[in-house]
């Protein structure tokens, strides 16, 4: 009888799906470390790409070509790109001041920190690149097989772009017939006006028009004093162009009041959380600046000059020093306020207007956008105050960059930050 060979007992098979699974899971952690490390790099890309964005876009809406422009880019862009965060936003992201803002006269040229740039170069500088590193993420799963400690970089750089729609206050400055020569013996320009020269209005409490700029309204016939309070608080009226009718509009003391938040005065329900000032609330008068020209940048004895002010963060001198009587009670911010709430709210667009047009129509085209600076907080309705012209806000050199929507603007916005890397 023949006899058959025994088989194997299970005893022969311990161990085996102990080997079989211990092999699994090493590749099970590998893909798993893939999928979860590889992710988590990923989302740190996208959380850092976000901060260098928001920081080039910042630094490059203040290259503006004066002698601070640099300084205030860096500072710009290190405020509004740490106002993000990073590692599933729990973390703040950190930008190193000198090393992380750099500037560029070419999009493909060199980049140097703030520091490095020559005085006589700084006018040059039309590109702001943020570089945000983010060093030592230790993997999750990876580190069983071998990982350590990655790395992950943001770059993008940001310039001033022609915008094809604008933001303005509702403002409207009325051309008029050229002087024969400027105070400093330029030619004035098409419109009639003068940069760094200063020009007032006088707001009546009945509407009408007397002075050199005047209230004006954006959605003729409705509006009314809420929108305009609406538009000096806050960005102003966008998405302008020039095909854009206005209309004309009477003072109310309300818009006193929002008009003066830009210079951190407050009253009422107006604060620096819904009402942001600029950098600095100093008032520039008669008496604070007697020679009446060129508050933005010029001289006139030991005062500060506008930029300078910024820089300092200066608060409102008080109406002794200014030489006005503002009405009514309220606060001013201070210089911490300036430097932590401020914005570009003093540096504005304003349109030039045909504004002997109003007499035989209720609306007037948008001529052109011009940069201006406004000088002094305003008083009751019935007084004069004064903007500083800054010249067309679509040329070269003008210190306007205000909100608007990067493109083909057609010559007559201003430039304002796009991402072009």
């Amino acid at each position: 009888m023949k006899r058959f060979a025994q088989l194997p007992t299970r005893r022969h098979q311990k161990g085996v799906a102990a080997i079989i699974v211990g092999l699994c899971i090493v590749v099970l952690i590998g893909f798993l470390g893939l999928v979860a490390d590889l992710g988590r790099l990923f989302i740190t890309k996208t959380e850092l790409s976000d901060a260098s964005d928001a920081c080039s876009l910042a630094a490059a809406a203040e290259l503006k070509g004066d002698a601070e422009s640099l300084s205030r880019a860096e500072s710009a862009g290190i405020t509004v790109g740490q106002r993000n965060k990073v590692d599933f936003q729990a973390n703040n992201v950190t930008i190193v001041p000198n090393q992380d803002v750099t500037f560029s006269d070419h999009l493909n040229g060199t980049y140097y920190t703030k520091n490095a740039v020559a005085p006589a170069n700084i006018a040059n500088m039309k590109y702001a690149k943020c570089t945000l590193p983010r060093t030592g993420i230790m993997p999750w799963f990876m580190q069983v097989m071998g990982a350590g400690a990655q790395s992950v970089t943001s770059q993008a750089v940001a310039s001033l772009s022609p915008s094809q729609t604008n933001c303005a206050i509702p403002v409207g400055l009325c051309s008029q017939t050229p002087p024969a020569s400027c105070p400093d013996g330029s030619a004035p320009d098409s419109y009639g006006f003068c940069v760094g020269k200063w020009y007032g209005s006088r707001f009546t409490a009945g509407g009408g028009f007397t002075g050199s700029f005047n209230l004006i309204d954006y959605s003729p016939p409705s509006g009314g004093a809420s929108e305009l309070s609406g538009q000096l608080t806050g960005a102003g009226q966008c998405n302008l162009n020039v095909t854009n009718p206005v209309g004309q509009t009477g003072m109310q003391q309300s818009i006193a009041n929002a008009w003066n938040t830009r210079f951190g005065l407050y009253q009422g329900s107006y604060n620096v959380s819904n009402a942001p000032p600029d950098f600095t609330g100093y008032a520039y008068t008669a008496i604070s600046w007697p020679s009446q020209y060129n508050a933005y940048d010029g001289t006139d004895g030991t005062r500060p000059n506008f930029q300078a002010s910024r820089t300092a963060h200066t608060v409102y001198q008080g109406d002794a020093a200014a030489g006005l009587s503002l009405t009514g009670s309220g606060s001013s911010a201070t210089s911490t306020q300036l430097r932590d709430n401020g914005a570009d709210r003093r540096m504005v667009l304003m349109p030039i207007v045909d504004c002997g047009g109003w007499t035989g129509s209720q609306t007037v085209p948008i001529q052109k956008f011009a940069c201006a600076l406004l000088l002094q907080p305003m008083q009751a309705p019935g007084s004069d105050t004064y903007i500083e012209y800054r010249g067309q806000a679509d040329l070269p050199g003008n210190p306007c960059a205000t909100l608007g929507l990067p493109g083909a603007g057609g010559g007559i916005g201003p430039k304002v930050p796009a991402l072009v890397r």
